[in-house]
């Protein structure tokens, strides 16, 4: 069985990394994603899922320097579920009304956006997502 999670949004915050008692990073961040539609009325609707994603390792640590508020993100990875429902983390929030939060664990990020937005068309490990496709970028720049 496989499962593969993939979402592009822009980030709800800055993200905040830590270690963990062995001493591997691990960055969270929050991640919008929007979809925009015209019902058979004409009427037009948005709606707006939030993500919360974890990145582990030497990516955590590239996340957490190159990426920032409203930066545009691809993420990669699994979906994580809560133990008791096997669905999102469901709470109660401190007006009594039900949350219920989404929840990835990133195996790749990729940074889009333009190097103006904090950077280019990169993933998070270094690697250019497609060679020439950020045009601020000559070739003696690429990292390989």
């Amino acid at each position: 069985m496989y499962q593969k999670l993939i979402i592009v949004g822009n980030l709800g915050g800055d993200p905040e990394m830590r270690y963990t008692p062995s001493g591997q990073a691990v960055t969270n961040f929050s991640v919008a994603t929007s979809r925009k539609w015209t019902d058979n009325g004409g009427q037009q609707h948005e709606e707006t899922v939030w993500f919360r994603v974890s990145v582990w390792g030497a990516q955590a640590e590239t996340c957490n320097q190159y990426l920032s508020k409203g930066r545009q993100v691809l993420c990669e990875g699994r979906l994580t579920v809560d133990k008791e429902t096997g669905g999102p983390r469901v709470w109660t929030d401190q007006n009594g009304k039900p949350r219920a939060s989404y929840e990835m664990t990133a195996y790749e990020v990729r940074f889009l956006g333009t190097r103006g937005e904090g950077g280019g068309n990169f993933s998070s490990n270094g690697a250019p997502v497609a060679a020439g496709t950020d045009p601020g970028l000559t070739e003696d720049e690429i990292p390989f």
